[in-house]
């Protein structure tokens, strides 16, 4: 498989503007002049084209050209017709129920496993794992499965952190976390936090960005993944 996606844990860092740390990590799969297609599907409390233009906004030093998924008539067609593919934060749920309504789980698979580049982050990241069972959202909506792209092979959990306000009595995120390896001790869990991304190419998986990731699998429990670590391993 020609893989060529980009996982971005979040559209900040810290107090950082919209995808402004996002643009040299997504640069290399872009080249100037290129149609992308935008997916706002997550973006529940947005309308879509306010998403849309927040996105072309941002990401306007990459000189591509930006189109959303919801000005076609056809949204298959239009997939076929761009030459990579942008899924935004919001609802994961959400997003996930969308792209079953409008039948476009395998297109976007078939596509992206033939060299069609893939940039998703939050929400949009969530739906490259084996499933959504480890995405931090409210499950607003129900959707036909929990099965996802497959892009990876495991699960992923984007902006990872195992802080615990001071009084607050709820689990943490590992806590979490731990109780999906108890059900599932076979699948891995990678967390990511804010300010990295997994990028694969073709059979190699990379952790790039300013921040450690962690692994969660079986009774390996909040693991540390060092930056540029190869995790070629997990495919």
């Amino acid at each position: 498989m020609s893989i060529n996606a980009l996982m971005l844990s979040a559209s900040r860092v810290g107090n950082s503007a919209y995808l402004t740390h996002t643009i040299e990590l997504i640069r290399p799969l872009t080249q100037p002049g290129q149609q992308w297609l935008f997916i706002p599907y997550a973006g529940v409390s947005v309308s879509y084209d306010e998403y849309l233009t927040k996105v072309k906004n941002a990401l306007e030093p990459l000189a591509i050209t930006i189109s959303s998924i919801h000005q076609f008539a056809d949204p298959k067609q239009a997939i076929q017709n761009a030459a990579g593919i942008l899924v935004g934060g919001g609802n994961t749920f959400q997003l996930l129920n969308e792209l079953y309504r409008y039948d476009l789980v395998h297109l976007i698979c078939e596509k992206v496993e033939n060299g069609m580049p893939y940039v998703g982050w939050s929400a949009g990241s969530n739906i490259t794992g084996a499933s959504i069972r480890t995405t931090n959202d409210m499950p607003i909506v129900e959707p036909p499965s929990f099965t996802a792209l497959g892009l990876l092979p495991f699960q992923l959990n984007p902006h990872y952190t195992n802080y615990q306000m001071l009084g607050h009595n709820g689990e943490t995120r590992a806590q979490r976390l731990l109780e999906f390896t108890v059900v599932d001790p076979l699948t891995p869990v990678i967390a990511i936090q804010e300010g990295s991304a997994l990028w694969r190419r073709g059979e190699t998986l990379q952790l790039i960005g300013n921040e450690v990731a962690y692994l969660f699998h079986g009774k390996q429990q909040e693991v540390e993944i060092a930056v540029n670590s190869d995790l070629s391993g997990y495919l």
